[in-house]
């Protein structure tokens, strides 16, 4: 089992740098007819797991210094895009120097962008909806989509996705972790975090973080921490550090006294074994090795309960999400990289034009040397009188040039253009231009203007999508014991429920006549959609709610009808406002139906008892009843629809008459 180093550590590593090398190299295990003897040995390798020890440990740190170096310019942009966030632009700007005397305003024309772009992130929060590719997966799929919403919840997934929403759009880069926690909940669970981008390094060049030979996760963590998981490490920490992580400046600083630098060396390794069945299979094995001083404290190879790797998916534990994809890299940029140069010309301006009107505000003069004006008293505004020696005119006052009005203009097209480029035009935040005063050409423009968030949006769904998938693939490996669930059923009651991975485990395999059946495994396709909708999002929906209500579309008169509209119109539940559409119009024949058989009972019973209180019944709720006349006086028009709705007929009937005479008739002796 995996030690937890704390906290910060939790981020497993990989192993062998001649692992790396020989990746194409599959490990070969015993062919069929040497493991046919080999009894409790099935399944192993037949020679010996390969040892990680220290001087691998260094070979790795040697790439991991390779890889950083290709990854030293996102590293420096993503410090400064931090800066920028943090209003510290004065810092870059004036290029070092201390010596300030001009004013540094800042304004918020960029941070206002950002926050509006966050707030859609979180109006639009994602929830996984887990569907089946299979007949047989039905009900594993439909439990899994109410277990992996209380998986995020315990993981605290609302705060994590809220992090990685601010790494996205500041830097351009947010980055999950899903790890296993073997000590979560006491028997283990899954663990969601927000990793950051800072911490992590992989091959130069790769867009697909999972294509990286290598990745590195490096994280500080406390000598105590460590000691007391390692023992073998106790007199062996200091303050040298093979490999430092880039730091904020400012208050992001982090605090590294009395702490060690943990690296986490995950890498992929093609293996080939012979299960129990003598089937030969070949996967992708993730290995991890964490690393301290150069020291190898842990690494999958070298346990031999983990020949297969760390997990059996075999991918990385982390999922990139990035704004505005770049080439070559998995990272990307965010909008404080698109915005900050338009930012950084506003505040310049803004800089000079509060120059201008601190000099228009404060009149200055220039005198002679030796002009005889006494100087203190002349700029004591509190003196009545000032005294001078010689001529007045040796001091006058310096003249003071106005801001002309097109560079005001300037400024505010600055602003105009930031506000384009980055998406966040005033009808978006809810105002509009003079003279838009419909309530629909406002719905219009705040819809166009939220095309760029919507596809966002949906760039952060398909990450989502990511995430889910391991989630799941986690759950197939490790629930190996019931676990107990509450669901909040859709009318607000609590069930619950124990699930573990026997419904997502692989068929057993038969090789029978030398072919391999079964081992198939359960499948998802997991549908991303939003938990959470705006205010603006609910209205509209319910607007054509009570839209649909009043045009009669639930009158299950008009099933095939509303059936026909709906199919035409696109918006979120439409398939299930169909499906109780259609159960409506359903429930209705059958009713129908129901009622006409009940009918024709009564006229039975009726004919062979004589009671004719049933038919009474059914003539006083004016119903109609084949065969019977309703008597005079109490005649009832009865207006029948078709299924279309459709005025079909109108007939007048004598229910209550025809039942006596038949009753009299059939008690009446014959003949």
């Amino acid at each position: 089992m995996i030690k937890d180093s704390g906290d910060r550590t939790q981020f497993d590593t990989g192993a062998i740098l001649e692992a790396q090398q020989s990746a194409q190299e599959p490990q070969e295990y015993a062919d069929d007819k040497i493991m046919a003897g080999a009894g409790e040995t099935r399944g192993k390798p037949v020679r010996a797991l390969e040892r990680i020890a220290d001087e691998d440990a260094k070979k790795a740190m040697e790439i991991l210094q390779k890889y950083k170096e290709g990854k030293r310019l996102l590293d420096e942009r993503v410090l400064e895009n931090e800066q920028w966030w943090e209003f510290k632009e004065w810092e870059i700007l004036n290029y070092g120097r201390t010596e300030r005397r001009d004013p540094e305003p800042v304004s918020a024309w960029m941070f206002n962008s950002i926050i509006n772009k966050h707030a859609d992130f979180m109006d639009n929060f994602p929830a996984p909806n887990i569907l089946p590719r299979e007949e047989s997966d039905k009900e594993a799929a439909r439990i899994l989509s109410s277990v992996v919403p209380c998986i995020l919840d315990q993981c605290d997934y609302e705060a994590v996705y809220n992090a990685e929403c601010w790494d996205k759009l500041k830097s351009g880069t947010g980055v999950y972790g899903i790890f296993w926690d073997p000590y979560k909940n006491g028997i283990g669970d899954i663990e969601i975090r927000n990793c950051d981008v800072l911490n992590l390094t992989w091959e130069p060049g790769v867009e697909d973080i999972q294509k990286s030979p290598s990745l590195f996760y490096q994280s500080y963590v406390d000598n105590s921490i460590i000691e007391a998981d390692y023992p073998e490490m106790k007199g062996k920490l200091g303050d040298g550090i093979l490999s430092e992580i880039p730091d904020y400046i400012g208050e992001g600083r982090a605090y590294t006294e009395g702490k060690s630098l943990v690296t986490d060396w995950y890498y992929k390794k093609s293996v080939t074994r012979i299960d129990e069945n003598g089937i030969k299979i070949r996967k992708t094995a993730v290995h991890l090795c964490k690393i301290c001083q150069g020291t190898v404290l842990y690494a999958t190879e070298n346990d031999d309960k983990m020949p297969d790797g760390l997990y059996e998916h075999g991918l990385y534990p982390f999922v990139f999400d990035t704004l505005f994809p770049i080439k070559k890299s998995p990272a990307g940029m965010g909008y404080v990289d698109v915005m900050k140069s338009c930012q950084m010309y506003i505040d310049k301006m803004g800089q000079s034009m509060l120059k201008n009107a601190v000099a228009g505000a404060r009149p200055r003069y220039m005198s002679k040397d030796g002009g005889g004006i006494n100087e203190s008293e002349y700029t004591d505004l509190s003196r009545d009188i000032v005294h001078y020696v010689g001529n007045p005119d040796d001091i006058k006052p310096i003249d003071h040039y106005t801001l002309d009005g097109a560079y005001i203009n300037l400024h505010q097209l600055k602003i105009d253009e930031l506000k384009e480029t980055s998406g966040n035009r005033d009808f978006s935040q809810g105002s509009t231009a003079s003279g838009v005063t419909a309530a629909s050409a406002i719905a219009a423009l705040q819809e166009a203007g939220s095309k760029l968030s919507r596809d966002m949006i949906k760039t952060s769904y398909r990450v989502h999508r990511d995430l889910i998938y391991q989630v799941i693939e986690l759950i197939r490996q490790f629930y190996t014991t019931e676990r107990a669930f509450r669901i909040t059923g859709d009318k607000g009651q609590e069930n619950f429920v124990t699930f573990d991975n026997r419904m997502l485990r692989p068929d057993p395999v038969t090789n029978d006549f030398g072919i391999r059946l079964g081992g198939r495994k359960p499948y998802f396709d997991i549908k991303i959609v939003a938990q959470k909708s705006s205010p603006f999002t609910k209205i509209a929906q319910n607007e054509l709610a009570k839209e649909m209500y009043n045009l009669g579309f639930f009158n299950p008169q008009l099933a095939d009808q509303a059936l026909m509209c709906v199919g035409m119109m696109d918006f979120d539940g439409k398939e299930e406002i169909e499906r109780k559409i259609s159960e409506n119009g359903t429930m209705l024949q059958q009713m129908m139906q129901m009622q006409s058989q009940m009918e024709q009972m009564a006229m039975l019973i009726a004919e062979s008892t004589g009671d004719t209180r049933i038919l009474d019944a059914l003539a006083a709720r004016g119903q109609q009843v084949p065969g019977t006349v309703m008597p005079e006086g109490t005649q009832k028009e009865a207006a029948e629809t078709d299924a279309m709705g459709n005025l079909s007929r109108k007939n007048e009937n004598a229910v209550a008459a025809r039942a006596r005479k038949q009753a009299a008739t059939a008690s009446a002796p014959k003949a």
